[in-house]
């Protein structure tokens, strides 16, 4: 049923701006430059309720790429938002956020070849699209990044000054990011909040939990990790007197390995990690609550100011992919059962 006082998007902008012609208030809307409530909405005939203030009319220079759910780029990389600031991506498990290492394929280096021509969206409705030249000066930069085996959203900045701006808020944590992991386990509590510091080995790939006085006597090497967390679901492994919890978290602080190691000395390892589960660490990876190739970590939204003024804020949703979609039926089913049986 819909309510009295809903009206399609179209009809409440031109409240706004009476003096516009309706088709381009239309095209407003599809080019992404009306939000509400710091959410982009780009079907002009959705129906909403009165939005009041919180539908705002972007600037010309914040116009963006139509992605509409997301244009498939690459099989692990779809591209969720674009503009003359910022690129909003969407990962999947297994590929590295930016080049690195041994690992030249990245999702900034898709983005970039998407971005130069060399890549074409793969959904069949938007593949015959040609990239807007606008979008082909664009040079993407890294912001920061999700481990190789962690999915989801992201971003990247596509000019030098929106780089500098979005850092800026990753220092003083104004950029929200919340994320989806299954841990083995329950929690003591339904809700709570994870702080240690942490100090990262000399080869950079793995973090420790330390103590107070510890991160005293390493000065700046220990940062302090700040994670808080919230019981989405619990479910029974079977045939076992076992759980696997569904836990939403939400970083204040965005270390290497955060959620991971954290979760652990918490009592909680996450489903699939290989690295921070003590069962793998002490060589039994049949300890292991059930079966799963990589850390069940899933980055699920990302709320950001634009870089460019007024600094509209702004949320990105990354659903599940599909092998954590696949895990959570099997969980609520009951079809797992412990990795030792």
């Amino acid at each position: 049923m819909i309510e009295k006082n809903s009206r399609p998007l179209v009809d409440w902008l031109l409240r706004q701006h009476p003096d516009t012609p309706r088709n381009r208030a239309k095209d407003w809307i599809v080019a992404g430059r009306v939000s509400v409530n710091g959410v982009i909405l780009r079907k002009p005939h959705e129906t909403i309720t009165d939005p009041g203030d919180t539908l705002k009319l972007r600037g010309r220079q914040a116009a963006s790429l139509s992605c509409g759910s997301g244009w498939q780029i690459h099989p692990r990389v779809s591209l969720l938002y674009l503009d003359s600031a910022v690129a909003i991506v969407n990962k999947g498990p297994g590929l590295v956020s930016v080049p690195a290492l041994g690992c030249d394929l990245s999702a900034l280096s898709i983005l970039a070849d998407f971005l130069a021509g060399k890549l074409k969206a793969q959904d069949r409705g938007v593949a015959g699209r040609s990239l807007p030249s606008a979008y082909r000066r664009l040079e993407p930069l890294p912001v920061h990044r999700l481990d190789q085996y962690t999915s989801g959203v992201f971003c990247i900045a596509t000019s030098p000054a929106a780089r500098h701006h979005l850092i800026e808020q990753l220092k003083v944590h104004t950029m929200k990011r919340e994320y989806v992991a299954y841990v083995e386990g329950r929690p003591a509590t339904p809700k709570g909040t994870w702080r240690q510091w942490l100090h990262l080995s000399r080869d950079g790939l793995r973090q420790q939990v330390v103590s107070d006085s510890q991160a005293k006597a390493l000065g700046p090497e220990a940062q302090e990790a700040i994670t808080h967390y919230e019981v989405a679901a619990e479910f029974p492994v079977a045939n076992s007197n076992r759980f696997v919890s569904k836990l939403r978290l939400r970083l204040e602080t965005g270390r290497k390995h955060q959620i991971r190691v954290q979760a652990a000395y918490a009592g909680l390892p996450l489903v699939g990690d290989r690295t921070y589960n003590p069962a793998v660490r002490r060589g039994d990876p049949a300890g292991t609550y059930v079966d799963f190739p990589h850390q069940a970590l899933h980055a699920e939204a990302l709320t950001l100011n634009h870089p460019n003024p007024p600094g509209e804020r702004m949320t990105w949703i990354a659903e599940l992919p599909k092998d954590l979609r696949q895990l959570e039926s099997a969980l609520r089913s009951g079809r797992l059962r412990p990795s030792h049986s």
